[in-house]
């Protein structure tokens, strides 16, 4: 366990030096004045204006050498501060908490929802492989999977917001303002998951001790649970963290079509500012995600097959 966790500290490490180095990079070789972008994200659109930028320029300390500003950079973040967005001022930090905290709240009833369509069905297509569940579950899985999430927002914003008027078509504050965009992403997770599943359980159908359990006369529910369920959790574990992580990352058209203000929206609007602190620390907390994810599916795996246990 200590070498596990060395190991993960050692790659969060790494992961925030890279990320860092990355991202201060590419944002200083995008084209255009960055000065000009954030004067506008400051003072409005009317102050792009060469005196504004200028004042600007000396305010942040853009006019010292690059090396002189990372160098800044990685002092800061070694003290656990990642400095103050160039727009509005306030520490990265703080408005990180509100961010992420919106993007883990949808990320959290996104994979709920999906989790009770997606491993489902693909328990009772599996049991019955080529059965009507296995073939309706393939053509619903393709479908959805074939639609992109913005347009499967819009058809439930349409739906569900304009024609019935049940719910809001956006918005941030309550529980019916998080249903829509979590929708929108669990039903593409559980278009995939279900399939993951399916095939997991079908091969555990085939195998030997199955078959057994069930000679035995054990009832079905029981034969599934005890001797089904653990053994092909592995591979749905496994997508189910990559799940998390693209529920985190990749929600940047979904927070952006229902004005959800999460991290992936964030960034986009961080990037068009120039606002690097805040990429920064966005695109930091991300990765760190990232390892904090991969860590708990390498645990969880390692407690439903102990010879993963063992092969570390």
């Amino acid at each position: 366990m200590r070498r596990f966790l060395l190991a993960r500290l050692a790659q969060a490490g790494l992961v925030a030096l890279v990320v860092g180095t990355l991202c201060f990079a590419l944002m200083r070789v995008l084209p255009g004045d960055a000065t000009m972008r954030i004067a506008a994200g400051r003072y409005g659109p009317d102050a792009m204006t060469g005196q504004a930028a200028e004042k600007v320029r000396l305010e942040l300390g853009l006019d010292r050498p690059w090396p002189a500003q990372f160098l800044d950079w990685l002092e800061n973040l070694v003290r656990f501060d990642l400095g103050h967005s160039l727009v509005t001022g306030a520490p990265v930090i703080e408005e990180l908490k509100v961010q992420l905290g919106a993007s883990l709240w949808l990320a959290a009833a996104a994979l709920l929802i999906s989790l009770a369509i997606g491993p489902v069905a693909g328990v009772l297509a599996g049991l019955r492989p080529n059965g009507w569940a296995d073939r309706l579950g393939l053509a619903t899985s393709v479908s959805l999977r074939a639609v992109p999430p913005f347009v499967l927002g819009l058809v439930l914003i349409l739906v569900f917001a304009i024609w019935l008027g049940w719910l809001p078509p956006a918005g941030f504050g309550t529980t019916r303002d998080l249903v829509l965009p979590a929708l929108t992403l669990a039903l593409g997770l559980a278009a995939v998951s279900s399939r993951v599943t399916r095939d997991a359980v079908a091969t555990v159908a085939k195998a030997p001790y199955f078959a057994f359990a069930r000679h035995k006369g054990l009832p079905e529910a029981v034969v599934v649970r005890r001797h089904g369920l653990r053994n092909a959790a592995i591979p749905v574990v496994s997508y189910l963290g990559l799940q998390a992580i693209y529920l985190v990352e990749g929600v940047v058209v979904v927070e952006s079509l229902f004005a959800y203000p999460g991290i992936g929206h964030a960034l986009v609007h961080a990037i068009v500012e120039r606002d690097i602190p805040m990429v920064q620390g966005t695109a930091l907390a991300m990765g760190l995600i990232f390892v904090a994810v991969t860590a708990c599916v390498d645990a969880a795996s390692a407690w439903l097959d102990p010879r993963l246990r063992s092969a570390r």
